[in-house]
């Protein structure tokens, strides 16, 4: 059971609609930081200079670091409707060994392992490596995005908001994936 309950509807509505999924609903509850957090989330995604995959990648192997239940149960679309495939999702398991990955997906994900498991582990040698792929536009553009999804994933993770997802995503003594769950939400 989340360890906030939701808002009341007149709280949620007038923020999310009335089909608000529980973490919205349990958002509601600081409806003083709905509207900074909406603005964040909103310019992060449409302000990127990085493709959709990429940044879907990214969210999903940080929610399996975070174990945040909410997050692995989402899939995101992009702009022109595009989703990342399950079998993509799949090679998140082990992105260095995947062939469906490019080598840049892959030094990105590296960075993203490394910031949400052993952030001081980030050296110089990785950051050659990224430039190798990214520009420091790039690459900053890549920071922003991991440290919302490892600060938002983490806090959605301690709330333990799965009430409203499948029973699979409640075993909370199990560690899930992405590349093992199915998504329940498709936005």
């Amino acid at each position: 059971m989340s360890r906030i309950p939701p808002a009341p509807p007149q709280a949620y509505v007038p923020l999310y609609g009335e089909d608000a999924p529980l973490r919205q609903q349990v958002y509601a509850n600081a409806p003083h930081l709905v509207p900074a957090f909406q603005a964040w989330m909103a310019a992060l995604r449409e302000s990127t200079d990085l493709p959709h995959r990429l940044v879907e990648l990214l969210r999903l192997r940080v929610a399996f670091h975070n174990q945040c239940r909410s997050c692995m149960a989402i899939r995101y679309s992009g702009d022109d409707g595009e989703r990342v495939d399950e079998d993509l999702v799949c090679s998140l398991e082990k992105p260095m060994e995947a062939p469906d990955l490019t080598e840049a997906e892959r030094v990105a994900l590296a960075y993203a392992d490394r910031f949400a498991t052993d952030h001081l582990s980030v050296d110089d040698g990785l950051f050659d490596r990224l430039r190798a792929h990214f520009t420091d536009r790039e690459i900053l553009d890549l920071g922003f995005q991991i440290a919302t999804f490892v600060g938002y994933g983490r806090l959605a993770a301690t709330l333990d908001m799965v009430d409203d997802l499948p029973e699979e995503y409640g075993d909370a003594g199990a560690t899930l994936a992405p590349w093992e769950q199915r998504p329940h939400y498709l936005l």
